[in-house]
């Protein structure tokens, strides 16, 4: 169902909207979610994925496979992983590509901007849930 009046319900212009976006909006959309210790630890269910991190394929032909994240495309929604090759049929090998939303993350590349969004996201999830708490507590006692 829809709630915002602003925001399409059309597949065809969802479609448009996502096969259209900015880099900068490409950067959200190529989000993995992180494996359950990183969760526990930094409290957050997922973020955007970049080259550095590693990674553990857990849907399509190469899942099981874990390595370095070595180069993220935006243009193609694709992440290339370090040791996920595929054979030509001249006999080189070629990266497969890999879709973020098909892997999880099990380490992470942290530097200053990084560690703040982590920090940002993980505020704003206590908050929320506060809030959440008040309200049921509101409804409880005027109950």
């Amino acid at each position: 169902m829809k709630f915002s009046r602003d925001v399409s319900a059309s597949r065809r212009v969802n479609r448009k909207a996502h096969f259209a976006a900015p880099s900068s909006e490409r950067r959200k959309l190529m989000a993995a979610s992180l494996n359950k210790e990183l969760r526990k630890e930094h409290s957050i269910r997922s973020l955007p994925i970049r080259r550095d991190d590693e990674v553990l394929i857990v849907r399509g032909s190469n899942k099981g496979k874990e390595g370095k994240v070595v180069q993220v495309q935006r243009n193609k929604f694709a992440i290339y992983v370090d040791r996920v090759h595929r054979e030509k049929a001249n006999g080189q090998t070629a990266p497969t590509p890999i879709n973020p939303s098909n892997v999880v993350i099990t380490s992470l590349k942290l530097d200053k901007g990084r560690q703040a969004t982590i920090t940002r996201k993980a505020d704003a999830k206590k908050a929320a849930l506060e809030a959440r708490t008040q309200t049921k507590d509101v409804n409880m006692t005027s109950a």
